[in-house]
């Protein structure tokens, strides 16, 4: 399915509406799974400590991809909440 066709347009309309009225819960939960992802990029990136992906994912790879990619967007969130404090006046670099 190619974005911008028809039937993904119809496609994407039909599951905004079987998700509509849960819409709000999902975003909340995603907000706080991307939450959680940053905070977890940050505690590797202050104390050296890293999560183990292949404790949750185990003998199989695909979920391995799946954490790691969670994991991965955690780290653009720091980035890019680092980037704009940065350059903010609200922040000193203190080291």
């Amino acid at each position: 399915m190619v974005v911008g066709t028809p039937k993904f347009l119809a496609s994407l309309a039909l599951l905004f509406f079987i998700l509509r009225p849960n819409l709000g819960r999902l975003s909340h939960y995603a907000f706080d799974a991307v939450l959680l992802s940053a905070f977890l990029a940050g505690m590797k990136r202050s104390t050296g400590l890293t999560f183990k992906t292949d404790k949750v994912a185990g003998e199989n790879k695909e979920v391995g991809k799946w954490v790691d990619k969670y994991l991965g967007v955690g780290e653009w969130v720091m980035d890019q909440s680092v980037a704009i404090a940065g350059s903010s006046g609200w922040f000193d670099r203190t080291r």
